[in-house]
């Protein structure tokens, strides 16, 4: 038996000053059986094993650190709809049959994590006030109409706002224009993390945090999971680590890039200054090269995300940027105290699809959200779980694909580095 591992603290962050508490998660001791084994305690790992949970299987999941310690707990909090391509082209990519269940399924999801939420009585911080998707240039502003009428002719409850309706909603004259979606929402979510794994716990599901897994192997009918004071012997295994993905299975950490993105967090503004610079009390992510993205939350705290360093931070210093740009858009924040700085790491994929696999029997993999992470891994729990539960693969809202690793992967940092530069210049010039 190996020596147990210490596992990684909680990042600092707004949300782990501010969330519920984390509900037990155990290191696992010693050999389990179970049907379903879960590696990773993000949402895509969570929603699998409550999914699972409320079907009468009780699954267990392993965390190397805890609940929510990645980009899951780290992240912007938007509940956005939708894939990051247009109706019309994922239809033209997967067929009306299939792109139709796609689109179906990702504008509403954050249906989904809503009501998820509201069945299990997750504290969370949860709204569902809307989603501006809000265009910086005229070519962006044409681009997020054509998408509107592609949504509005789909019977989505979407409309194109003008320049005049936006900076209603936003408190500054910035934009051109702007689709609004209002099955988007926000919420904490490392709270909605943790709110998850009590949920599904509280079902029946084994969730052990602590509890890396160190290899993936064969045996017989069955998966064995080693971990560092144990092992799991399972029928089915769910990889479920996104972001921060590991070797456990050949090409697949080369088949995504990890992306830091970074967020600022003001101190609780004055009513009468958030009443001002968002009267929307939604969320807001911009149509440019380089995404921008911001939120205020219950306790009046602007949250501005963006692209940052690529690497882990812990304040405010690297994303000075992000807190001029704050002030830009509404003055009046001028003087305000920044008080919290830090990222988390995506995964990003070449084709800009979220990723369904089944590499072997008994063995299905969901990654690569692409910035979409809150409502996209909620649902794709959901159907990583059908799966799980017989559902043949044609029959699922999500393709299952081939892993294909991306060439020079080795290089990924360097091609961020230089993508988000050039995207920088690009939206400074207007391009």
């Amino acid at each position: 038996m190996r020596a147990p591992s210490t596992p990684a603290p909680l990042p600092p962050s707004l949300y782990a000053d501010t969330a519920v508490p984390a509900p037990a998660a155990a290191p696992l001791q010693g050999e389990q059986r179970v049907p379903v084994a879960i590696v990773g305690g993000g949402f895509t790992g969570l929603s699998t094993a409550l999914h699972l949970a409320e079907h009468g299987i009780m699954a267990a999941l392993i965390e190397a650190s805890e609940p929510g310690w990645g980009a899951s707990g780290r992240n912007g909090g938007q509940v956005n709809p939708g894939l990051k391509w247009d109706p019309d082209q994922v239809e033209a990519d997967f067929g009306p049959e299939l792109g139709g269940r796609m689109i179906a399924l990702s504008y509403a999801a954050p249906d989904l994590v809503f009501d998820i939420i509201r069945r299990h009585q997750i504290t969370c911080e949860a709204r569902q006030q809307g989603t501006l998707r809000a265009a910086i240039m005229l070519s962006n502003a044409a681009a997020a109409e054509r998408t509107a009428e592609q949504c509005i002719r789909r019977g989505m409850p979407v409309e194109y706002l003008d320049r005049a309706a936006v900076a209603a909603l936003t408190g500054t004259g910035r934009y051109a224009g702007a689709m609004l979606d209002r099955r988007g929402g926000d919420l904490n979510p490392l709270s909605y993390a943790r709110g998850l794994a009590r949920a599904a716990a509280q079902l029946g599901a084994r969730i052990h945090g602590g509890t890396p897994a160190l290899s993936l192997t064969r045996e017989g009918a069955r998966w064995r999971i080693a971990t560092p004071q144990g092992s799991l012997l399972a029928e089915q295994v769910v990889l479920a680590t996104n972001g921060y993905t590991g070797d456990l299975w050949p090409g697949l950490r080369r088949s995504l890039v990890p992306v830091f993105s970074s967020i600022a967090a003001t101190a609780p503004l004055p009513d009468s200054v958030a009443q001002a610079i968002l009267p929307l009390r939604g969320s807001v992510y911009e149509s440019g090269n380089i995404t921008v993205y911001y939120r205020l939350d219950q306790g009046n705290r602007l949250l501005m995300g963006g692209r940052g360093p690529q690497r882990p931070m812990q304040d405010t210093g690297p994303v000075q940027y992000l807190m001029r740009y704050a002030e830009r858009l509404w003055p009046a924040l001028k003087g305000v105290a920044w008080t919290h700085g830090w990222n988390g790491q995506l995964a990003m994929t070449r084709d800009h699809y979220p990723h369904l696999h089944e590499p072997a029997p008994g063995l299905l993999t969901a990654l690569g959200y692409n910035g979409r992470g809150v409502a996209m891994a909620t649902a794709m729990g959901g159907q990583l779980a059908r799966r799980l539960l017989g559902t043949p693969v044609e029959e699922l809202d999500m393709p299952v694909l081939p892993i294909r690793p991306i060439a020079f992967h080795r290089f990924w940092r360097l091609g961020v580095m230089a993508a988000v530069a050039q995207g920088r210049i690009r939206d400074r010039l207007g391009l």
